[in-house]
């Protein structure tokens, strides 16, 4: 069976795990390779990243469905060649002081950030927007190929991109990423394969019993985006597995220091 080893990921230490949103992204532009970078620096366990196919199906890390936000092109990622993307300048719109630290940098295809895994290093990889069968067959053989298949999880929003995954791979455990609570969240995990319900961490304050239900039927929490410490004290005392945060080095430095 594919994918991160399900053990680990119901939370067996003392501390969530902490998960870099879209790398270390308050450090560095979100997606791109110093905000991974920078987020392993830091020694989270966890990078999160949004895939999505180019014109030519060739997946790369980009959150928007546009280019306009976070590059220096414009019009949707998947009206545009992967040697196009490649072209462009993911790194001068974040700016650091009044400086251009990340001037060039580009948009990475998802080979490079699988290559910087190891048995240390795992990532929560979103598939972003509705693909067909054949563009999440053509990412999944990216991370097969990469010799770190067992330390990516993939997660999305998207119903059928998650049936599309399970039945390339029957096996393979997948994430539930969540806007909303489902009535019955174990049902609709179920139903999927999923062994990660992934809601945004607000909604768990509505109904804080959820986390342990999802435990009994070993489902794992995987909460998205905390950067308040107020927040991270709650959330750890709710027993969520998992905070997915656009700081992880003040994340690993609150909890050692508590």
């Amino acid at each position: 069976m594919g994918g991160v080893r399900v053990a680990e990921l119901l939370r067996q230490q003392a501390e969530p795990w902490v998960i870099a949103h879209r790398g270390a992204s308050a450090r560095a532009p979100e997606n791109t390779m110093p905000a991974f970078h920078a987020a392993w620096e830091c020694g989270t366990p966890w990078i999160e990243a949004d895939v999505q196919p180019t014109l030519d199906n060739v997946p790369v890390l980009l959150h928007d469905d546009h280019l306009d936000r976070t590059t220096n092109g414009n019009g949707p990622v998947r009206s545009r060649s992967a040697y196009e993307v490649g072209s462009l300048d993911a790194g001068s719109w974040f700016t650091t002081g009044s400086t251009r630290a990340y001037r060039a940098t580009p948009v990475p295809r998802l080979a490079d950030v699988v290559t910087t895994l190891d048995p240390q290093r795992s990532l929560l990889l979103e598939i972003k927007g509705a693909h067909t069968r054949d563009q999440v067959l053509t990412a999944m053989a990216v991370v097969r190929a990469s010799g770190w298949d067992d330390r990516v999880l993939f997660e999305s929003f998207e119903i059928e991109a998650l049936e599309h995954v399970r039945s390339i791979e029957p096996g393979r455990p997948v994430g539930l990423l969540v806007e909303e609570l489902h009535e019955d969240p174990i049902a609709a995990c179920t139903a999927l394969g999923a062994v990660t319900y992934n809601p945004r961490h607000s909604l768990l304050r509505d109904r804080p019993g959820l986390v342990d239900a999802l435990h009994a039927a070993d489902i794992a929490v995987f909460v998205w985006t905390v950067d308040d410490p107020a927040d991270w004290e709650f959330l750890t005392g709710l027993g969520v597995d998992g905070i997915i945060t656009n700081t992880p080095g003040e994340l690993l430095a609150w909890q050692q220091g508590r």
